[in-house]
């Protein structure tokens, strides 16, 4: 039977949804977490406001946008610029550690699990908390990857370090929080020729390893890391299984949200739950064994913390 879409918020009490959750968390066997923008969100890495006009107040002058999601894909004059506000905004977003401890204290929840976890985010917030990189599954690409931009083969390239060199290039400091103006320097939006990546196969221009189109790259990498989530989903099919969605918001709901519906609904044993501001929902079918908690991420999980301490 396929889950219909027909969703249920939550209206539940906070404090009795959460110790369900931390009932549920404490009992199962195995803990299945989807991971969204919301997560990052919470931690964060925030894509608007105050972080944007401190790192792209430049750009936002020159160009008619006020995100950085949407200056990434605005079609820039040159090559040269576009890897100025690129290279900008994967150090930020990938090279520097989240603001808030809302990976940290995820870690801690689940570290003596038996845990894997999906995720539709790649800034590689997990590795970077200490989260094995052999339980993850990043569908989207990384924003530490380089690839072909035809693609003419099906490999990815580390970007860190020609990333700094674009940064520094344009006039910043750098540090692990972020990334600093020295006093009366204006940076500069625009990055040298020869710091402007091209494949080193077909000699084409790179691109980002995103999954923004049919070009994305799926390497050996995600090859592996796709077949560990499927040999998780064919041990864990049965039994007593959470499936934990933590900021899955609507955008690619077939990712990570309609399958733990899915899933949960199939297994009689499983407990769905979902924590997000405004967007915890779940399928009517799977309501009876669901948590849908509405609250900001990072303070859902240190009250869980405390829940455990007491």
């Amino acid at each position: 039977m396929y889950i219909k879409t027909t969703t249920t918020t939550s209206t539940g009490d906070y404090c009795d949804k959460l110790a369900q959750l931390r009932e549920k968390l404490e009992q199962a066997d195995a803990v299945l977490i989807g991971a969204g923008a919301g997560l990052s969100t919470s931690a964060g890495f925030v894509y608007t406001g105050e972080r944007f006009e401190k790192y792209f107040g430049d750009f936002a002058a020159a160009y008619p946008f006020q995100d950085m999601y949407t200056g990434g894909f605005y079609p820039y004059p040159t090559l040269e610029e576009q890897w100025a506000y690129w290279s900008r905004y994967v150090y930020i977003n990938r090279y520097t550690d989240a603001p808030e401890p809302v990976y940290r204290d995820l870690l801690r929840l689940v570290q003596d699990k038996n845990y894997f976890i999906i995720t539709t985010n790649v800034d590689h917030c997990f590795q970077k908390a200490g989260f094995d990189k052999s339980r993850l599954f990043y569908t989207q690409g990384d924003y530490g990857l380089f690839q072909c931009s035809v693609p003419c083969h099906q490999v990815t390239y580390d970007n860190e370090e020609t990333i700094r060199a674009m940064v520094k290039a344009q006039g910043y400091e750098l540090d692990e929080r972020g990334m600093t103006l020295p006093a009366g320097i204006t940076p500069k939006m625009t990055v040298p020729s020869e710091l402007v990546p091209h494949c080193p196969v077909c000699g084409k221009p790179m691109s980002m390893n995103l999954r923004a189109d049919g070009t994305f790259v799926q390497d050996k990498g995600w090859d592996r890391a796709y077949q560990r989530y499927a040999d998780f989903l064919e041990k864990h099919r049965a039994g007593n299984i959470l499936f934990l969605e933590l900021g899955v918001g609507a955008n690619t709901p077939g990712v990570i949200k309609y399958p733990f519906w899915q899933m949960c609904f199939k297994n009689e044993s499983s407990f769905f739950a979902s924590i997000n501001l405004k967007e915890a929902i779940c399928s009517k079918e799977i309501e009876s064994r669901s948590a849908c908690i509405d609250r900001d991420i990072g303070t859902a999980l240190r009250d869980l913390l405390s829940y455990q301490k007491s």
